[in-house]
């Protein structure tokens, strides 16, 4: 089934690039594999995929070891500062930065260890109280301030947008994102770079790929319903 799901993702993808002009190896297609058990994860990484997202720190530290060394982890869900040591030589992209404090233990970490951390800064574009993430007109202080702190890089925003039944419903966001990028790109500053767009989940993803998503994460699509056992 996963193998199955997987390749019509990709088959979805390559559509919405068509579609925006846009080559499909733009995209980052992150399965999403938070709940589900290693041997999911074994078939989806059989059937090719490399970059695997998960919201918990349990979860990666939990299931690095039992895979691959070539895979790509992404640390997707809200990130607590006591528990950043766990992953910081783990992951490859820390998506869901959104405050100073965070970005600064990520930094001490990554010094202790003499890595470089890659990183999203999140922003909660509509606004939903219950999301974490920062305020867009906040958004360029904070990564102004980031960007000074030592083995810590910003390569782009993340946003989870709102779950609506239509995804045309959150185009307007995702395309707030691409353009708050631009923006921020535009500034040139040192040790910023806004080539990522992670947004677009399992109901939305074409569209925020037509909206210049450059990472998708798709969970479901591939996995099928989440296990909350």
């Amino acid at each position: 089934m996963v193998k199955e799901n997987l390749a019509q993702v990709r088959d979805n993808i390559k559509r919405a690039c068509e579609k925006a002009g846009r080559n499909p190896e733009e995209i980052t297609l992150i399965s999403v594999s938070k709940t589900k058990p290693v041997p999911m994860l074994e078939e989806a990484y059989a059937a090719g995929s490399r970059d695997f997202g998960e919201n918990k720190v349990q979860e990666i530290t939990d299931k690095y070891p039992q895979l691959p060394e070539d895979i790509r982890w992404h640390m997707i869900g809200h990130l607590q500062r006591n528990k950043v040591k766990y992953i910081i030589d783990k992951v490859s992209l820390i998506h869901s930065v959104d405050s100073l404090r965070l970005a600064q233990e990520i930094s001490s970490q990554a010094q202790k260890k003499q890595v470089d951390v890659d990183i999203l800064v999140e922003v909660n574009v509509a606004g939903e109280e219950s999301k974490f993430g920062i305020a867009c007109e906040e958004t360029l202080q904070l990564i102004e301030e980031i960007s000074i702190l030592p083995h810590v890089h910003v390569k782009g925003l993340m946003t989870i947008a709102p779950f609506v039944a239509n995804p045309e419903d959150n185009r307007e966001y995702f395309r707030q994102i691409r353009e708050l990028a631009v923006d921020i790109g535009r500034k040139n500053i040192d040790n910023v770079n806004m080539s990522v767009l992670s947004m677009g989940m399992t109901g939305d993803y074409m569209v925020a790929i037509e909206e210049g998503a450059t990472m998708v994460r798709v969970g479901t699509g591939i996995f099928g319903e989440r296990n909350y056992g």
